[in-house]
C-alpha cells in the first residue's frame, strides 16, 4: 500500500513533524481495550468471501451506472436537468470510492485476521482506514440532501432555478460538502480525536466506546448528526416535490375531464406519467428510502451510545449491533447505483403500460355499453 510511503513524506518535510507524531500517537491508541487477541472472534472463509464480494460487486454496479448516464446524457443537456445529472454523477464516485477505498482496507484487515499474522503492524493503516470511513460516509448523505433540495427548488420554483442555479454552482456546491466531510475526517490526524480499531477487528472508526475524551465525543456527534440531518431534509424535500408534481398532474387532468370529456383519457397516457422528471423524481425519493433505512440504524445507534456511556466495554451485544447497523449501511453504496440501472426511463415506461395495459379494453367496454343505453333510450 502507498501508506508508509505517504508517511515518510510528511516526516522529512519541514511542517509536517507535527502531523508525523500526532499519527504516532493516535495510532498508539488505536486497539480498544476490550479489542485483544483473546477476545476477537475469528475470521471465518465465508466473512473473507463477503468482504470480496461486496467490494467487488459493489464497484462493478457503481461502474455499470456510471456507464449508462454516460450513454444517457444528452437528455440531461437543458440547465435545469445538468445539475442533477452532475450531482447524480458526484453521488455514484463517491460511492464507487466507498467500495475502492475503504473496501481495499477492510479486505486488508480481513487477510490479516485470517491468517493469523499478530505481528503485522496496522496502526497507520487504521488512521487512513477511519478517514476513508468518516469521509466516504457523510459524502453519499450530503450529496442525496443537494439532490432533494435541488429537485425540490426545480419542480416548485422552475423559474428561480432557471435563474439562479447553474452548474458552476452545482461545482460549488459539491466542493463545499466535500471539503465539509474531508475537514471532519482528517482531524484525527491533529491530535483532535483518534481512530480506533472495532470490533470485530476488521474496520476502524471513530471510538464509540465511553469513556473518551471530548474531541471523539464532538467528532462522533458532528458525524452522526450531519448525517442524519441529511437524511431528514432529503425526506422533507421529496415529500415536498412529490406532492407539487401530484398536484401538478391533478388540476390539468380535472380540467381537461371537464371540458375534453374522453380525450383526457388520452391526455392521462403513460407518456405524459413517464416523463423525465418523473423520472428523477422516482430514482431520488428511492434512493432518500435506501438511505434511510440503510443509515439510520448506525447513525442513531452511535448517537445514542454517546448519551449512554453506562454499558460495559465487555459487552458484545451493543458491538454486534453496531456491526450489524454497519453492513446496512455499507449496503447503500451497492443499493444506489441499480436505482439507476433499474429506474430508467425506459424500464417506468414498461411498468406504466403494465399497468396502464387494461384501461383501452374497459373504456371500449364502457363506450359500447352507454351506445346501446342511448339506443336502447331512443326506441
Amino acid at each position: 500500500m502507498r501508506t508508509p510511503s505517504t508517511l515518510n513524506t510528511f516526516s522529512n518535510s519541514s511542517v509536517a513533524p507535527n502531523l508525523h507524531q500526532n499519527l504516532k500517537m493516535n495510532s498508539s491508541e488505536q486497539l480498544s481495550p476490550w479489542l485483544n487477541s483473546s477476545t476477537l472472534p475469528p475470521i471465518s472463509l465465508l466473512g473473507l468471501g463477503m468482504s470480496c464480494f461486496t467490494m467487488t460487486f459493489g464497484a462493478i454496479s457503481n461502474l455499470a451506472a456510471l456507464g449508462i448516464l454516460a450513454k444517457s446524457r444528452f437528455r440531461f443537456r437543458r440547465q435545469f436537468k445538468t445539475s442533477f445529472f452532475l450531482l447524480t454523477v458526484a453521488l455514484l464516485l463517491a460511492d464507487l470510492g466507498s467500495h475502492l477505498i475503504p473496501g481495499s482496507f477492510a479486505l486488508y484487515l480481513h487477510l490479516v485476521r485470517f491468517n493469523m499474522q499478530t505481528n503485522v503492524s496496522t496502526m497507520k493503516i487504521c488512521q487512513i482506514f477511519g478517514a476513508s470511513m468518516v469521509f466516504f460516509g457523510l459524502c453519499p448523505l450530503l450529496l442525496g440532501c443537494v439532490m432533494a433540495i435541488e429537485r425540490c427548488v426545480a419542480i416548485t420554483q422552475p423559474f428561480f432555478h432557471a435563474a439562479m442555479i447553474t452548474v458552476v454552482h452545482v461545482q460549488r456546491i459539491v466542493l463545499f460538502l466535500s471539503s465539509i466531510a474531508l475537514v471532519l475526517a482528517v482531524l484525527p490526524f491533529f491530535a483532535v480525536g483518534s481512530y480506533t480499531t472495532q470490533f470485530p477487528g476488521t474496520w476502524c472508526f471513530l471510538p464509540l466506546h465511553g469513556p473518551h475524551s471530548t474531541a471523539n465525543t464532538s467528532l462522533i456527534l458532528a458525524f452522526s448528526c450531519l448525517g442524519l440531518t441529511a437524511l431528514t431534509l432529503s425526506l422533507f424535500c421529496n415529500i415536498l416535490s412529490g406532492l407539487a408534481l401530484l398536484l401538478a398532474r391533478i388540476r390539468p387532468h380535472s380540467v381537461r375531464s371537464k371540458s375534453a370529456g374522453c380525450s383526457s383519457r388520452h391526455a392521462s397516457s403513460p407518456f405524459l406519467f413517464c416523463s423525465l422528471d418523473l423520472e428523477m423524481m422516482v430514482q431520488l425519493a428511492v434512493i432518500t428510502v435506501v438511505s434511510c433505512v440503510c443509515w439510520s440504524p448506525f447513525l442513531i445507534q452511535i448517537l445514542v451510545m454517546q448519551f449512554n456511556q453506562s454499558f460495559s466495554a465487555s459487552a458484545h451485544g451493543e458491538d454486534t449491533i453496531i456491526l450489524l447497523g454497519l453492513r446496512m449501511a455499507s449496503w447503500n453504496q451497492i443499493l444506489d447505483p441499480w436505482v439507476y440501472i433499474l429506474l430508467r426511463k425506459a424500464v417506468l415506461f414498461r411498468v406504466c403500460c403494465a399497468f396502464d395495459a387494461r384501461k383501452p379494453k374497459l373504456t371500449a367496454k364502457h363506450y359500447f355499453s352507454d351506445k346501446r343505453r342511448e339506443a336502447f333510450s331512443q326506441q
